[in-house]
């Protein structure tokens, strides 16, 4: 099966099916990279201003952050998230969200070593899924019961990084049980980033409802000839491009595709 590629023009026809799904349905997704500094907090933000000006309620978590400052805590992943999602930003909100913060912007087994603290990979899945049980029992509230509420659950670095001796963000998105959105970028070696982590997410039986192709600055390869190859490698999966000279129109295809 070919790779299925949504456009703009795609988003503007189906606009009425769209509508009328998001009457209905509950969507949550975690969001992961290829790697680190890879755009999964923009295209996480990016989604949560889209939904806020389309009327769609959703919110937003980063539970683990490595090489937080809290001096400069508004420029964070979390602080980023939060002036997204139109709230404030003070230490509930930013324990509420980012709950495992740490200063080293290292792996977060690593950043989590130099404190003499460690992930408790229990809690963490634990606090996924109430976050998703929250916004699901919000959505069906007596004040909200047609509106489409969504939960977006960004992780840390890329699909394969360490959370402590056990576990990686792999493991972490397995047992969610959310279907991910991958994002990677058009710099030389994206493909066989990109392809790696594809192939370990379904390994483990992840379902990947979208690849994002954030277009890297100053690439060798441009971004259209990154999606072409990419389309000849990712079996069925969606594949979604944002272009830095148009990056809305590419927003809005991703929110077309998750519907």
């Amino acid at each position: 099966m070919s790779a299925m590629f949504i456009g703009t023009r795609g988003y503007e026809q189906g606009t009425n099916r769209v509508q009328h799904a998001r009457a209905i349905n509950v969507s949550d997704f975690f969001i992961t990279g290829t790697g680190t500094d890879i755009g999964k907090t923009w295209v996480t933000c990016a989604l949560l201003r889209h939904w806020r000006a389309t009327g769609r309620r959703a919110r937003a978590f980063k539970p683990v952050l490595s090489g937080f400052d809290p001096m400069t805590a508004e420029a964070s992943d979390a602080g980023q998230l939060l002036t997204a999602m139109g709230r404030t930003l003070d230490a509930a909100a930013l324990d509420e969200i980012a709950p495992w913060r740490f200063a080293a912007p290292l792996s977060p087994d690593m950043a989590a070593a130099r404190e003499g603290r460690s992930i408790d990979f229990d809690a963490l899945v634990e606090l996924t899924w109430r976050c998703r049980s929250a916004q699901r029992h919000a959505s069906t509230s007596a004040l909200h019961p047609f509106e489409k509420c969504s939960t977006l659950i960004e992780g840390v670095g890329g699909v394969m990084v360490p959370l402590d001796a056990q576990h990686t963000v792999r493991d972490w998105i397995a047992a969610s049980g959310l279907p991910c959105i991958l994002v990677a970028g058009s710099y030389l070696g994206s493909l066989s980033h990109t392809l790696t982590a594809l192939e370990a997410l379904q390994k483990v039986g992840v379902g990947v409802t979208a690849i994002v192709v954030n277009e890297s600055i100053a690439s060798s390869v441009s971004l259209d000839e990154t999606m072409a190859t990419l389309r000849d490698h990712v079996g069925g999966v969606a594949l979604v491009a944002i272009a830095r000279a148009a990056p809305s129109s590419g927003v809005a295809a991703l929110d077309f595709l998750l519907g």
